[in-house]
């Protein structure tokens, strides 16, 4: 297990637990948010190319929200590029576990895709009573291991039980990433054997977004984490497969309701290193 405080000029002073080595799960990372200084209050949930699960293990609630109205708390699912939510928590201290799940995983485990597009979902209403069980267990759980062994099993008895996506659907959303959202879906209509229609359906069936959206939505995340890394605009749209600079701010006005400036900033890309370890974050 490795626990770290973010402690960065303008971050948040989160302490972070992630397991020490990679799960048995290809496509799942977790993380341990404890916030004892009340700073998990009001932050933007940067989108990112996973599905995001949230268990809230606080005394108080922590509620995720976004601009189209829907608030939902404790159980938490945010499908791939959820509408500019944000977490608002209410309590002077919070605790939360944080999953990530690819596509491919959450496919299995959530028994969801089409519905997960973009939108806020209890974790409720696509595990019944059992999101609950494995909510209060994780609470009773003497340690942050004991929670990433707990969340595990609770995924991997989902996932044995699951459903795999098409296999052209996995190879078209891993030569997205591979090419940082930049590969053209007529090439992969090409390489797959399918005809547009076909892919179009079945991956927003599959995966909750159309292969357009995806592409974009993995472009952004690579162009969000750039910025954050202090490179200027300009070089970050030369780089990352932008038109021009007008066309990269478009797309983050687009995905996350800022300007550059202001995404490079956020505190979520700014802990995503701590949170997030290279060598174990997936979107595989």
């Amino acid at each position: 297990m490795r626990s770290a405080e973010s402690a960065r000029a303008g971050v948040p002073r989160w302490e972070i637990t992630v397991p020490s080595r990679p799960g048995r799960l290809p496509g799942v990372t977790m993380a341990g948010f404890s916030d004892q200084a009340n700073e998990l209050r009001n932050v933007a949930l940067v989108p990112h190319p996973t599905v995001m699960v949230i268990f809230d293990l606080g005394d108080q609630p922590f509620v995720i929200e976004d601009d189209c109205g829907s608030r939902q708390r404790e159980r938490v699912v945010a499908g791939l590029a959820p509408h500019r939510a944000r977490g608002r928590g209410f309590a002077s201290s919070s605790e939360c576990l944080q999953l990530r799940l690819s596509p491919m995983v959450a496919h299995a485990v959530l028994g969801a895709s089409s519905e997960l597009g973009g939108t806020l979902v209890a974790l409720d209403d696509l595990w019944g009573r059992d999101a609950v069980r494995t909510q209060e267990r994780l609470r009773a759980a003497a340690s942050w291991e004991d929670r990433f062994a707990i969340a595990e099993a609770a995924l991997a008895r989902r996932a044995d039980a699951g459903r795999a996506l098409d296999p052209e659907v996995t190879f078209s959303w891993r030569q997205m990433v591979a090419s940082r959202g930049r590969i053209r879906v007529e090439r992969l209509v090409t390489e797959i054997g399918w005809s547009r229609k076909r892919l179009w359906s079945r991956f927003r069936a599959q995966v909750g977004l159309t292969p357009k959206r995806v592409a974009q939505l993995i472009r952004f995340d690579h162009a969000a984490h750039r910025l954050a890394a202090g490179h200027s605009a300009a070089l970050v749209a030369a780089e990352s497969g932008y038109a021009d600079q007008s066309h990269l701010h478009r797309d983050v006005m687009a995905f996350a309701g800022m300007t550059p400036a202001a995404v490079a900033v956020q505190p979520f890309l700014a802990i995503d290193d701590v949170a997030w370890p290279p060598k174990h974050a997936s979107v595989m």
